[in-house]
């Protein structure tokens, strides 16, 4: 047995080279795509594949599983699942602008519907992918063995179109992504053509070409030109994308908008669900329902609520709470010819394009150089037989090694001796003569021009520039922009509470934080139906345009519209549906928003006053205003519509002191209401010298101690014992 080798190594050093190679590996053969053809292996193993099978855009179709399973078996050696779904996508006209696979069958849609199983869809090239690998016969790219050794693949295809930015890529790779949508292929070309003919020109210059993404599903782009300039410059950024729409009007009056377009990338199907929950939940008041009239072509339909609605003020709603208006991220992430990843700018990602086409243009003329010079080889000794011809046969005829005879006597090379002897006797009539000439005339004349392209940097440029000029007049009908510009109109988009219907309604809260309104202003002293093991806490009337305020013992405040609470006569839902409460917090108290002041109190009998409009939240998380000790909790919250504030603890202590004692805040933890020896504050209720005392008892009783004067101190006392009646605990509701 063999000496084993021992390397000492740590653990963390061990991990971090793997995973460093594996990064490495996913970076460079997996995630990101390669500048010069814009593909990732699997596509490129993909549009070779089909091509070996000769799937040319003329032919007839082949099964999509005869296709994944060569890739698979020939290159790829991975499922067949991440193959096909790679194939999908390059057929999908919603995914890509220059779709690359012709498929016939179920291929997907926009709304989100997967493809057919392979065995059952087709699949050919397009005329885009045979740009992409045209001249690869040519020797112009470079070959490596496949995962078995038994065959050989490209490293990259040839690319007569900057397929990186036409088509964009997406990908995920360790510590890096890519994100880069479709361009527009006359406008790369323009900026291509430009900076050929003018290498130094700026980003400014070439940007000035490429307005922004041209995007398969359309939509309009509302971005700045010194925004779109400075996210291309940079290689970073996005692009915000709305929905097309026009107004259609309909007999007496009445319209509705049709959205025809949708931005990138968003399913049609998700996209008018969320619409239609909003409407549900009454959050695009403007609006009433939402049609999916689709068939090729979108064609959303939007219902307004009336005829008097704003149509752009009911979009820019629509725009704000829904993807019909979306992000289109830029992060111009790839690999370069020399493998390295990076963000680069898209001026430097057409120049390495170009690059990429110029060596391939050298490439192709040198191959055509060295067939050039192996058939005018053979031109020149099949000449020689046609001015020695009876020479020739004669010794064809007698030697009985005429090759040597021939190579001997003419000074011919193998190659001549060969291409005589495997010559034709029909080949031998005199227009064969003649045409051999012209052909050595027009090699002679091809020979001359490629060793000029070879030399010349100007007639490299000069053949480019014909070469993209004449891929953009062929496919010129085929690469017109779809995705438009808009400036964002500026509309003032109003509190849309304003629109929602002014209706009585009686809101129900439990104990359990259980909630629900019915309609109407119900006696607040009737019996409702509750879960069992649950009890009212506080029954209010308030109107569906009414914003309904919870304070909570954690010291936070939440806000939500009357008319979002779940309505009839159940149980309700539960509030943590519509907030996100910490551990099931209990609220302490709500009440309908008004413009005014409320008092709030701790637990350990700290409090302060504040403005109303300081406690509105417009998030689920709310807004924490009361800061409170450690192990303390809020404990009671009153309307400061009277001049004093009666303040209650546990030890059934009451202390009245004026309202203007108390501090105004916006945040933090007060001052002190009440002090206690043992014990903490109950309730804290704001109350006038007029009324007196109030408070609730069993049955929708009340009763009243009409002299405070007793109870009357400075804030902070300990106070007097509550009066003669007073709750047990100490509470006035």
């Amino acid at each position: 047995m063999e000496d084993l080798k021992i390397i000492n190594k740590t653990f963390s050093e061990e991990i971090s080279e793997r995973y460093l190679s594996y990064a490495l590996s996913t970076i460079t053969s997996r995630s990101l795509p390669d500048v010069r053809d814009g593909l990732k292996p699997v596509h490129r193993r993909l549009i070779y594949a089909m091509r070996q099978l000769k799937l040319n855009p003329n032919s007839n179709f082949k099964k999509s599983a005869r296709v994944v399973g060569d890739v698979m078996g020939k290159f790829h050696p991975h499922g067949d699942a991440a193959i096909y779904d790679a194939m999908v996508r390059m057929a999908q006209e919603f995914s890509l602008k220059y779709p690359l696979v012709d498929g016939q069958g179920n291929f997907g849609n926009i709304d989100g519907d997967n493809a057919a199983a392979m065995r059952y869809t087709e699949a050919k090239l397009t005329e885009f992918a045979e740009l992409l690998i045209k001249d690869i016969d040519f020797n112009t790219v470079d070959f490596k063995e496949t995962y078995d050794g038994e065959d050989s693949e490209p490293i990259v295809l040839p690319s007569a179109i900057p397929n990186l930015l036409a088509n964009g890529s997406h990908g995920i790779a360790v510590g890096m992504a890519t994100s880069i949508p479709p361009h527009n292929l006359s406008e790369l070309f323009d900026a291509c053509l430009h900076l050929l003919k003018f290498p130094d020109a700026t980003d400014r210059k070439i940007i000035s070409f490429v307005k922004g993404p041209d995007l398969p599903t359309g939509g309009i782009i509302i971005e700045t030109e010194d925004s779109v300039y400075q996210t291309y410059k940079s290689g970073k950024g996005s692009f915000r994308v709305r929905s097309k729409w026009n107004i259609e009007k309909l007999k007496n009056g009445k319209w509705q908008i049709i959205i025809s377009e949708i931005p990138y990338q968003i399913v049609k199907s998700k996209l008018i669900e969320k619409i239609d929950n909003l409407v549900e939940n009454k959050k695009i008041p403007l609006m009433s329902e939402i049609i999916d009239e689709s068939a090729e072509n979108i064609r959303i339909v939007i219902e307004p609520k009336n005829r008097e609605t704003s149509p752009e003020l009911l979009m820019e709603n629509l725009f704000k709470l829904t993807d019909l208006e979306a992000k289109v991220h830029l992060n111009l992430n790839y690999l370069n010819k020399k493998n390295i990843p990076g963000v680069r700018s898209l001026k430097v990602a057409l120049i390495d394009w170009l690059e990429h086409r110029k060596e391939i243009l050298e490439r192709k003329s040198n191959f055509r150089l060295n067939k050039i010079k192996d058939r005018l080889e053979v031109i020149k000794g099949q000449i020689i037989v046609y001015l020695n011809l009876d020479r020739v046969i004669e010794i064809i005829r007698q030697e009985d090694e005429p090759k040597e005879v021939l190579i001997k006597e003419f000074k011919l090379s193998e190659i001549q001796a060969n291409s005589i002897l495997d010559m034709r006797l029909r080949s031998l009539r005199k227009l064969e003569e003649i045409e051999l000439k012209k052909e050595k005339n027009k090699l002679i004349s091809d020979q001359e021009t490629l060793l000029k392209i070879l030399s010349d940097e100007d007639v490299k440029k000069n053949v480019l520039i014909d070469e993209i000029k004449e891929i953009k007049n062929n496919f010129k009908s085929k690469i017109h922009r779809k995705t438009t510009f808009e400036v964002a109109p500026k509309i003032e988009i109003p509190d849309f509470d304003e629109y929602i219907d002014e209706e009585p309604i009686t809101i129900i809260f439990s104990s359990q934080n259980w909630i629900r309104f019915q309609k109407g202003h119900i006696d607040l002293n009737t019996e409702f139906k509750l879960r069992e093991g649950d009890k009212i806490k506080k029954i209010i009337h308030a109107k569906t345009n009414d914003k309904i305020i919870f304070f909570s013992e954690n010291g936070s405040f939440y806000s939500i519209l009357g008319n979002k609470l779940p309505s009839g006569r159940g149980f309700g839902e539960p509030l943590s549906k519509f907030f996100d409460l910490d551990n099931n917090e209990k609220i302490v108290n709500f009440f309908t928003y008004f413009e005014g002041e409320v008092a709030i109190a701790s637990s350990d009998g700290l409090g302060f006053k504040i403005k109303t409009e300081k406690l509105i939240a417009s998030t689920r998380s709310g807004k924490k205003v009361f800061n409170l000790n450690k192990n303390q909790k809020a404990k009671a919250l009153t309307i400061c519509n009277k001049e004093y504030l009666a303040v209650t603890g546990s030890n059934r202590k009451m202390l009245v002191f004026s309202l203007a004692e108390l501090p105004e805040l916006n945040k933090g933890k007060g001052v002190i209401l009440q002090r206690y020896k043992d014990g903490y504050l109950e309730d804290i209720k704001s109350i006038s010298e007029v009324d007196g005392i109030v408070w609730n008892l069993n049955g929708g009783r009340q009763r009243t101690e009409k002299n405070i004067s007793g109870w009357i101190g400075k804030r902070g006392g300990v106070g007097k014992s509550v009066p003669n009646g007073f709750p047990r605990p100490p509470k006035f509701d």
